[in-house]
């Protein structure tokens, strides 16, 4: 049967910039969830995973970021759209033999994020 990966979230302490930073860059759809002080994460691709976002109801430290990669038709434009956004680029990009290419940037919390471009 396997254990797939059935849900993601990110831990913030401003999460809305961060909802705002990832509605820009990925038209995500991002649902608020008050009562839950959760937004529920919808990335419209139809196939993969969705996940949300939140503040943890204790004190820091976390423990440790996350990194999600995103398939993306054009690395070029989605490094253009962070940078807009707020974030960074950390690795502009680097390929991935017999396999794809990918850039490494990072949201406005410096989690970094992969742009995935599967080879064609």
């Amino acid at each position: 049967m396997g254990s797939p990966v059935v849900h993601w979230e990110m831990w913030t302490k401003s999460p809305d910039k961060i909802v705002g930073f990832y509605k820009k860059v990925f038209d995500w759809q991002i649902k608020p969830m008050p009562e839950l002080e959760y937004h529920l994460v919808d990335t419209g691709a139809g196939v993969g995973i969705n996940g949300g976002i939140m503040t943890p109801p204790h004190a820091g430290p976390w423990p440790g970021n996350m990194t999600i990669y995103i398939d993306v038709e054009d690395l070029a434009e989605y490094r253009q759209r962070v940078v807009e956004a707020g974030g960074k680029i950390l690795i502009k990009e680097q390929d991935v033999p017999n396999m794809g290419t990918f850039s490494l940037v990072s949201d406005p919390d410096g989690r970094p994020i992969g742009l995935w471009k599967h080879r064609e």
